[in-house]
């Protein structure tokens, strides 16, 4: 995957705004589960990409550093030429100064071919210097994006929880308040009463029964003191109470 395109990923998550995502989503966990998959996809590719433009780069500033030095080694190659060219020619050899002022010429020509290779390298540099940068801070922004999504998730999974409970514990009470247990107890408690009521109905009917029965025995006995006194009026004698 280029590296342009990982840079733009990259911008492209840097700027979401989780809490607007989330507003907007149908199911936000799996939003949130989504986003969690593209950051560590995205990290994961980030990473790699950075590894690689990190790597091109020191080989960049390898090349770069041997063009420095290969040029500062022509630069003494030539000067030693030279000087060795001025000493022959101090001493009248004319020939073998030239032959090494030619050598110097030779040696400066491969030192301006090292300097313009590193100069045409240094911009490049600076470019994949720059470029490794961004994408350094830019993964280290997903990084903190994604522990954010990470701590959202867990608090959204926890509310989710808890209003899990809070909805089951409101349709128990709502269940408990449909079905009133006081009132059944209400409807048993009545029909206790009644219960009692009718045992002590049956008590009081028993008891008036057998106060009947005695009243009954007393009329009786008045029944009979009555015959006795007709029996002592009809025999002459004095309709007075019986000696007992």
């Amino acid at each position: 995957m280029a590296k342009q395109s990982i840079f733009g990923r990259i911008s492209t998550l840097m700027k979401a705004n989780i809490n607007a995502l989330l507003d907007q989503a149908e199911d936000p966990q799996k939003m949130l589960d989504q986003l969690v998959r593209d950051y560590t996809n995205s990290i994961a590719d980030a990473e790699s990409a950075i590894a690689e433009t990190i790597g091109n780069l020191r080989l960049l500033e390898r090349d770069h550093q041997e063009d420095v030095q290969a040029a500062a080694e022509w630069g003494n190659k030539a000067l030693a030429a030279s000087r060795k060219a001025d000493e022959l020619r101090g001493v009248g050899n004319t020939a073998d100064a030239d032959k090494f002022d030619n050598l110097a010429k030779v040696a400066l020509q491969r030192q301006i071919s090292e300097e313009n290779e590193a100069r045409t390298i240094a911009p490049t540099i600076a470019t994949q210097t720059e470029v490794v940068e961004k994408l350094k801070d830019g993964l280290n922004g997903m990084k903190v994006k994604l522990d954010q999504l990470r701590a959202k998730r867990s608090e959204l999974l926890a509310r989710a929880k808890t209003a899990e409970a809070q909805s089951r514990v409101h349709d128990a009470v709502k269940s408990i308040d449909v079905l009133d247990p006081t009132s059944e107890l209400g409807r048993f408690e009545d029909k206790v009463r009644r219960q009692e009521a009718l045992a002590a109905g049956k008590q009081e009917l028993a008891a008036s029964s057998l106060d009947a029965q005695f009243e009954s025995l007393e009329d009786v006995g008045q029944l009979t003191e009555v015959e006795a006194r007709l029996a002592a009026l009809k025999s002459g004698g004095a309709a007075g109470a019986i000696e007992r």
